[in-house]
């Protein structure tokens, strides 16, 4: 009798820890800033494909941005952000995988999903209830969302008249009905390219000191929100992405441009670092080689306002 009970759970388990393993499934293999992704805004040219070059032929193109294909430039997205995780990612993915994770233990232990169903013979009642779970977690992640949708003020150190929605595109950000002024090229100098590998070292410094602070300084407010939704998910996970000896060994500019009141400049960057991944509570290394550095090829997209400083406002991995 005990044999053919457990036979019964089979499938419902099996069902369980299929969906448990896709909701905590790891991310990516390369965890630094970015997570391997293709995110944040060009300006006019987000949705256009920059020139290849010798560091990098070819480019992925943009998944994750506030600016809508066709819209006027510097127009607020609809577009809603494209998480990676099952269950759409950041708190959601937390919750769930949590929620989840209790339930398959009590399935296990033959206690139903949630205890409440005794045995749970039936997988409709297993999906019933992930069903519900996920419609309350969707509901309350959607509020949540409305409710932080409002432009955030500028960091200080950064430029100040601009708000989130602003770097989705060029200029005329609070004139929609206005033309946008065409793209031209730029001549950049030496120095501008000594300040996109300084970023390149800082960014990855900022995010594995998970310092939002000092990212504000020198990303764009898009691409400031990507880094904190993925970091809250580590922590959700309970882990800790650790970069260090970030080191450029070879870099050369795809594009520069100027449009509205602010210039662009796409770079492709080959670089080497070391990249693990810890448990947040006991320090040990889940992911990663700590003596050994592994390289990553991307385009670094910046942009500044005339006269300002250099932030970085897209990431794109190779085509």
């Amino acid at each position: 009798m005990r044999s053919r009970s457990i036979v019964a759970r089979i499938p419902s388990v099996a069902l369980a820890a299929f969906v448990a393993a896709m909701a905590l499934a790891p991310l990516d293999a390369d965890a630094r800033a970015g997570r391997s992704m293709s995110f944040g805004s060009r300006g006019s040219k987000t949705f256009s494909a920059p020139p290849p070059t010798a560091t990098m032929p070819g480019a992925a193109p943009i998944q994750r941005s506030v600016t809508q294909p066709g819209a006027a430039i510097g127009a607020p997205s609809a577009m809603q952000p494209a998480r990676r995780g099952f269950f759409g990612g950041g708190l959601g993915a937390g919750l769930m995988g949590g929620l989840l994770g209790a339930g398959l233990f009590g399935l296990l232990a033959g206690n139903g999903l949630f205890g409440g169903l005794g045995s749970l013979s039936s997988v409709f009642g297993l999906l019933l209830q992930i069903g519900l779970i996920f419609i309350a977690v969707r509901f309350v992640m959607s509020w949540l969302a409305r409710r932080n949708a409002q432009p955030s003020p500028a960091a200080a150190g950064g430029p100040s008249n601009f708000g989130f929605s602003g770097f989705g595109g060029g200029g005329s950000r609070d004139r929609p009905d206005v033309a946008p002024q065409p793209a031209a090229p730029l001549t950049l100098e030496k120095a501008d390219f000594d300040v996109f590998e300084r970023l390149l070292s800082e960014v990855q410094a900022a995010w594995s000191g998970e310092d939002l602070g000092r990212m504000r300084a020198i990303s764009t407010p898009e691409m400031v929100e990507t880094f904190a939704d993925d970091l809250a998910e580590d922590a959700s996970r309970g882990v800790v992405n650790r970069v260090r000896d970030v080191k450029l060994l070879q870099g050369d500019l795809a594009e520069a441009w100027r449009e509205g009141g602010r210039d662009y400049a796409t770079v492709a960057m080959r670089y080497s670092l070391i990249d693990i991944t810890e448990d947040r509570a006991t320090g040990r290394i889940v992911d990663g080689d700590p003596q050994t550095p592994i390289e990553a090829t991307e385009l670094w997209t910046f942009v500044r306002s005339r006269g300002g400083n250099w932030l970085l406002s897209a990431i794109q991995q190779t085509g």
